[in-house]
């Protein structure tokens, strides 16, 4: 059985008393939460003051991108060994903003990733096609892409910290969403993929979550799919009385 993962990923958003003020009332509507992961990204530079705030809760921090080095001269970048020294054990990877906006590649989002696992800090993975690549049929060929090549180097055992975020482009932040139905496909379809790279194991046991315009109003009905194992959420989840109503789904 995967262990649901429900995932808030801030963005650019919050100052750091806002984000103090958000983790100060959000760990209050937790405390009943059981058999689901909960994570929270933030921008790198909050997570600092909100270490001891949700520590002893079931609450995760985690990083929103990390450098492929452990140090070095990387002006403005973070290392996975300054986050695992903070106590932060999880980094989001890959997220489309940062492949189209930042020039990130399928390689150098795997050296990200193979330096985040050295260091035990584990990984949401995401991956995704834009709304042409759909019109045309090429969902398929790009997240596969984007795993084989992502996940070069990567063995059967380091699968298991790392869960996969399947976000099509064309519905993040736009109000749009893969119907369930669409992003089972999907899921099943990545689950097929997994199977064909590492084993039967691997692929069942590997979360998938969606991300794309994530909100109370519907995230019933997508973790009701077979192969949707959780949510990376965005605009609603900077409101702690609405992200909790998705983890709690």
């Amino acid at each position: 059985m995967r262990t649901p993962l429900i995932a808030a990923n801030f963005k650019m958003n919050k100052t750091v008393s806002e984000a103090i003020e958000y983790f100060n009332e959000f760990k209050k509507l937790t405390t009943d939460v059981k058999n689901v992961e909960i994570v929270v990204a933030t921008p790198n530079i909050l997570l600092y003051p909100l270490v001891d705030i949700v520590k002893g809760t079931n609450i995760n921090l985690s990083a929103e991108n990390i450098h492929w080095k452990d140090n070095g001269a990387f002006t403005g970048e973070t290392s996975a060994v300054t986050l695992k020294d903070m106590g932060i054990n999880y980094t989001v990877l890959g997220h489309s903003e940062r492949r189209e906006m930042f020039c990130e590649t399928n390689e150098t989002v795997n050296k990200r990733l193979l330096n985040a696992l050295k260091n035990g800090v584990k990984v949401i993975f995401c991956i995704g096609e834009t709304l042409s690549e759909r019109e045309n049929n090429k969902t398929i060929e790009k997240v596969t892409a984007q795993i084989t090549e992502g996940f070069k180097s990567i063995t059967p055992d380091m699968m298991k910290d790392i869960a996969i975020a399947y976000e099509p482009i064309w519905a993040i932040g736009t109000g749009k969403t893969a119907t369930s139905q669409q992003a089972q496909e999907i899921h099943s379809e990545i689950r097929n993929i997994l199977k064909d790279m590492f084993n039967e194991s691997v692929a069942n046991s590997t979360r998938i979550l969606y991300g794309g315009s994530v909100k109370p109003a519907n995230v019933k009905e997508l973790m009701s799919m077979e192969d949707i194992d959780g949510a990376l959420v965005g605009g609603a989840s900077l409101k702690p009385e609405s992200f909790i109503q998705i983890v709690k789904f």
